[in-house]
């Protein structure tokens, strides 16, 4: 079981959702097959089951890691972390005074992200179709 988990990762690691999801789903089956299984192996196949079902929800999201590591591309998601941390956190405490809502927290992500992918000017210019933006200047 140890090697098939191994390779499931390997699978995800490189973007091949379709395999991986494969192997998870015979995994699936064979502990469907246990006769009398322990506490362990149900709780086992649960998760299975749930992280089964998350792969193959989120597989058009899931970009080959192991292509963008040979790149030298980031494959952590450590920079939005952090900008959750910094600035999303702050807020959500209770003793503070201005706290945000949920949504507001989400919405404030999503515009975030679409500033760090570059698309926002795009979104603009879709909403706003005499939208012109000035040039970066370059330091």
């Amino acid at each position: 079981m140890d090697t098939e988990l191994e390779r499931i990762k390997n699978y995800l690691w490189h973007g091949n959702t379709h395999r991986a999801t494969e192997l998870l789903d015979f995994l699936t089956g064979d502990c469907d097959c246990l006769n009398d299984p322990t506490d362990r192996q149900q709780a086992f196949a649960a998760k299975l089951t749930e992280f089964t079902g998350y792969i193959k929800t989120n597989a058009g999201f899931i970009c080959n890691y192991g292509e963008r590591h040979r790149c030298g591309e980031a494959v952590s998601s450590s920079i939005a972390e952090s900008a959750v941390n910094q600035i999303i956190s702050a807020r959500m405490v209770k003793k503070q005074q201005m706290r945000w809502s949920p949504r507001g927290a989400h919405l404030l992500l999503q515009l975030r992200t679409r500033v760090l992918n570059d698309d926002l000017v795009d979104d603009f210019d879709r909403w706003y179709p005499g939208f012109t933006s000035l040039p970066t200047p370059v330091p």
